[in-house]
């Protein structure tokens, strides 16, 4: 179902795992010479987390609308503007009865969730009177307005939510993963701050030599070069080099046969140039380095062959960027440890944001403290004058034993004692 390939492969890349049955495209290629090939299942793939809040309820919407043949007709033969736009959202008056009423109890549970989720953010901040309905404004992916329906807005902001926010995601990553680096460091100075001369001397010398150590690999190709793509050609597919073929690569390589290459099918082409960095066994080897040199490989690959940014690689435009010098004639390629991740100074404003942070922290758990040092005074209080009551009532009590009056119970009803 091309629809929902580029339905959510152009606000989010898994959509094309989405797909339930595919037509696979021929493979001109001769099966004897391919090594320990497997027939790819045409099983439901399960998608992977896209990262969104809203990610269960994107899906779920998906498989709901997939059961109408009208919408999935009007979507086969939609192209990426029209879906992008909100046109085809209109198609969604012409659904049945029973797909709308699925829908509408979709957005019902999604906006009981959103609820939830702001009167426990409210209630950890001990705020009251606030108008929840309001609070549901900042959430862009449904219409709020309208809690109890799903209609062709729904639609519409759903789509142009994910769009927006995917178009962001791999940005978020690229800044997350500075941000782990620049703790990394911060965490090794502060490290080494503890430590005496000789033991720090030894600290920082045995981390020139792991840097040096993960610097010390072959050289790695550069993403999307006829060298990587032969490389994967000869070692992952088991295909004499000399009979390497673009059109056959792009086919043997489009895994669920859908006649694009989407990201993560791009992603694995590198597997081999990263494992020339990366060993998981190695001290000096980060895994999450590893995943952030595969976004960059794949994000420079679409970026010169993704001629039309659908986030999707057509046969044609893989072809074409054959084609090319740089395809025949790479530049070199540079690895993350050739790179400078952050400056003195960014790591100087992070470590200022971090203090501030631990401060603000620290801050929240002497009011806690406070809190709790108070509870247990008011308590402590409290225990004291229950004591002081009842030693005041078994006083009384005692003293009404001594001039011969009868105890009376917590009510003041009269106690007779049976004679023995």
């Amino acid at each position: 179902m091309r629809w929902r390939t580029i339905l959510l492969q152009n606000c989010l890349f898994l959509v094309s795992c989405l797909l339930t049955t595919f037509e696979a495209v021929p493979i001109d290629i001769d099966k004897t010479k391919v090594q320990n090939t497997q027939p790819v299942e045409s099983a439901r793939i399960e998608p992977p987390d896209t990262g969104l809040y809203y990610d269960e309820y994107l899906k779920q919407v998906i498989d709901v609308l997939e059961t109408d043949q009208h919408f999935r007709e009007k979507l086969q033969k939609a192209d990426i503007e029209e879906i992008k736009s909100g046109r085809l959202s209109k198609e969604l008056d012409l659904v049945s009865h029973h797909v709308r009423t699925k829908l509408d109890e979709l957005k019902r549970q999604e906006v009981g969730r959103l609820r939830m989720l702001i009167k426990a953010k409210l209630d950890s901040l001990q705020d009251v009177g606030i108008d929840h309905q309001a609070l549901l404004k900042q959430f862009d992916h449904l219409n709020h307005m309208n809690p109890d329906k799903f209609e062709s807005t729904d639609l519409d902001m759903l789509i142009k939510a994910a769009t927006s926010d995917l178009e962001h995601f791999d940005k978020t990553r690229h800044e997350e993963f500075k941000k782990y680096e620049m703790m990394k460091e911060h965490e090794r100075r502060e490290y080494l701050k503890t430590l005496n001369e000789e033991k720090r001397k030894e600290e920082e010398s045995k981390f020139e030599e792991m840097k040096k150590k993960h610097e010390d690999h072959p050289k790695v190709n550069h993403p999307g070069s006829k060298d990587q793509l032969k490389e994967v050609w000869e070692e992952t597919d088991g295909l004499d080099p000399n009979d390497f073929d673009p059109k056959t690569f792009f086919k043997l390589h489009d895994v669920n046969g859908d006649g694009f290459l989407d990201e993560q099918e791009l992603e694995a082409l590198f597997t081999k140039e990263l494992e020339k960095v990366y060993d998981p066994r190695n001290e000096e080897d980060d895994m999450v380095e590893m995943e952030e040199e595969r976004l960059r490989m794949r994000e420079h690959v679409m970026n010169e062959v993704d001629t039309n940014k659908d986030r999707l690689v057509t046969m044609e435009e893989f072809l074409k960027a054959t084609e090319k010098k740089e395809f025949l004639e790479p530049d070199s390629w540079e690895t993350l440890d050739q790179q400078q991740l952050f400056t003195e100074e960014e790591l100087k404003e992070y470590e200022n944001i971090i203090a501030l942070q631990e401060n603000e922290l620290k801050k929240k758990a002497d009011d806690l403290q406070k809190q709790r040092e108070e509870l247990q005074r008011q308590h402590d209080q409290l225990e004291a004058q229950k004591q002081e009551y009842h030693q005041a009532v078994q006083q009384l009590e005692q003293k009404k034993f001594q001039q011969g009056i009868a105890p009376s119970g917590p009510n003041g009803e009269l106690k007779f004692e049976p004679h023995v």
